[in-house]
Parts: C-alpha cells; structure tokens; sequence
C-alpha cells in the first residue's frame, strides 16, 4: 500500500486493494481513517438517529441472525403494524432526548398494497416534526419507492449484510441480485440509501472486504452504512456463533471509513456487547453515527443517558441536520450533556 490513499470516493475498489487494507498494522490503518475521516467531517460530532419496529416478528424471510424470522422460534411476540399515531408519539420523543433521524422497521418480504397508505402517513408526520426520515421495509418495487419518495422519506435502509459469495450460507429466501434491485430503485427514486452489513456470521475477512467492496462500487455510495456485530439471539441459528475480535471490528469499521469517505458510517447493533474504550475507537476509526435509545429493533441497546456520558467524556456533540437545523433544539441537546458531565453520577475522566 503506497503512502497515499483516497480522500475522494472510488468506484472501482479491488479485492487486493482492500485485503492491503485488512493487512495494515492496526496503527497505521486507524491513521489513514482518522486522517479520511477529518477531511469530510467533524471528528467530533455523532449523527443520532432512533429505530422503532413498527411492525414486529412473523417475517417469511429466513435470515439466520434475526430473531423476527418466523422461521424460528424465539419467543418474540408477534405485532401488527403499529397505529400511525402511535408511531409519531414516539419519534416525538425520540426528537426530545436528541435524535435527528427517526428510522421505522417492519419485518416484512415486502410492504402489501393495504399497509403502504397507512406506512406514508407515518414518513409524513414524522416529517412533519422537522426529522430525517428512514424506513426498512423489505423489496421495494419502483413504484413504491416513488411513493416513498413523494411522501418524504429521506433515506432507505436495505442491507446487504455480508459478500456475494457468503451471502447463501445466511439467506435463502431473497436473492443477493434483489437486494441491489431494490437498492437501484431507492437510488433512481431520489432517496438517499443506508445500507451495510453484519459481522459475525462466521464470515471470513474476505467476505467482509467482499461486503465492502459492493458498497463502495456501487454506482454512487450509500450515503449512510451501517456496521453491525451479530447479537446472538436463542433460538436463531447463528446463537452460538463465536464472538467476533473487537480489533477486527475496529479494522472493519476503519476499512470502511478509507473506502467511503463521504458516507456516515453507523455503529449499529451490538453495542450493548461494547464497553466505553471500543466505543471510543470505533469513532476514531471514523464511526460517526449511532442509534439512539434503549432498544434497537428487538434488541436491547445502550440507554440514552449513558451514551449522553459516554459522548460528554470523549468530547463528542450531536451531529446537527444539515438542513434547517433546530438551533434551540441543539442548544437543548448539548446542555443535556454539560448537566450529564456535571452530574454527580458521572465519572470525570480528567481529574481520575
């Protein structure tokens, strides 16, 4: 690997290119993602963003890492779309403790013609309370995501979770070439994409630098990815999968950083299983968005308070919206975080 290295997005990444990276000694390649990272963003600031299910388990789809499959049994309750009203009550909140982005997830193959009035209802009240917009919702078809687009919705979410050649040891009830189907929709509807991956699933560094690798290729780079460690949940297949090294997470997320320079990379789920120090070199290794909020999807996630402590201890601010940003909200968030460092609850790193 020569002493330079990309600050513009490429679309043309190579295998060889990218195993380098994987290859670099663990300081040189957290360097070159820090140097990356500060040429398009704040290294300071975290995008925040809240995940809700708004439809939850019963899903046909058989992923191996999802405990709402209904493939499998485990013990998760099964429910119906979630009433509209419901929904914004709760990106009402969200917006209180600090998000910016409000994500909606419904385990659906796909969203029916009878759900899709009452899931663009729900992208325009949550416009309508002056946040960014995401929703996974499963294939979409051109038309929908027309529909979805028409509606508001800023940004689609549809994972690729692993390489192509990995990808039939996870998934056998959705097609890898469907998945950058649905993709090549959001993309030509005018919807911004967020879409990453799992590490953990028995995957090898190849396959991860595999599941970069399309991203990074695609026509334009999803402007959003996020890097998820596998929760293991009873009951799904991959339960007792082994745990995946925190350094090589770190390399994952620093690979990812150099690859894509412009996107916000999303450290996502698994970071209950994190403890403070691997927070704080997943944002130095250019991770500079987080979900927000005591559950991800069905999985429990850090509470809001203490992601409040672990940003005021490091340094870190909320990343504003890049349109029309609340400034009295912000105001808002970041004197919710001096009161955190103030509080008598909160260990102050600089005098220990």
């Amino acid at each position: 690997m020569s002493a330079t290295f990309p600050f513009a997005p490429r679309n043309d990444w190579s295998l060889a290119e990218v195993r380098a990276l994987f290859e670099l000694p663990f300081n040189d390649l957290l360097f070159q993602a820090q140097t990356v990272h500060r040429a398009h963003f704040d290294a300071n600031r975290v995008q925040v963003s809240t995940l809700l299910s708004i439809k939850t388990g019963a899903c046909p789809e058989d992923c191996k890492y999802c405990p709402q499959s209904g493939h499998y049994n485990t013990g998760l309750d099964k429910e119906k779309l979630m009433e509209v009203q419901k929904v914004l009550d709760a990106a009402a909140e969200a917006k209180a403790i600090g998000s910016t982005r409000f994500c909606m997830g419904a385990a659906w193959k796909h969203p029916s013609a009878k759900d899709m009035p009452y899931v663009l209802k729900m992208v325009e009240g949550v416009k309508a309370l002056g946040m960014e917009t995401c929703m996974t919702l499963g294939k979409l078809s051109r038309e929908q995501t027309v529909a979805l687009a028409e509606a508001g919705l800023d940004y689609y979410n549809h994972n690729l979770d692993t390489s192509p050649e990995f990808y039939g040891n996870i998934i056998t009830t959705r097609t890898y070439a469907e998945r950058l189907e649905t993709l090549a929709h959001v993309r030509e509807a005018g919807m911004k994409i967020c879409s990453g991956g799992i590490l953990g699933m028995g995957e090898s560094v190849d396959d991860r630098a595999g599941l970069l690798i399309q991203l990074a290729n695609l026509p334009e780079q999803p402007e959003s990815v996020p890097i998820n460690m596998l929760v293991k949940v009873k009951g799904t297949p991959l339960a007792e999968e082994k745990d995946v090294d925190p350094f090589d997470f770190i390399r994952t997320l620093a690979v990812a950083r150099i690859m894509m320079p412009k996107s916000h990379v999303r450290l996502s789920a698994g970071r209950e299983q994190m403890n403070d120090q691997m927070q704080a070199l997943a944002f130095f290794a250019g991770a500079n968005s987080i979900f927000y909020g005591e559950k991800l999807l069905t999985t429990a996630n850090p509470q809001a308070g203490k992601d409040m402590q672990l940003f005021a201890r490091l340094g870190i601010k909320p990343e504003e919206r890049q349109e029309h940003a609340d400034e009295v909200h912000q105001a808002a968030i970041e004197q919710a975080l001096v009161e955190q460092r103030d509080s008598k609850l909160f260990y102050n790193a600089v005098s220990a």
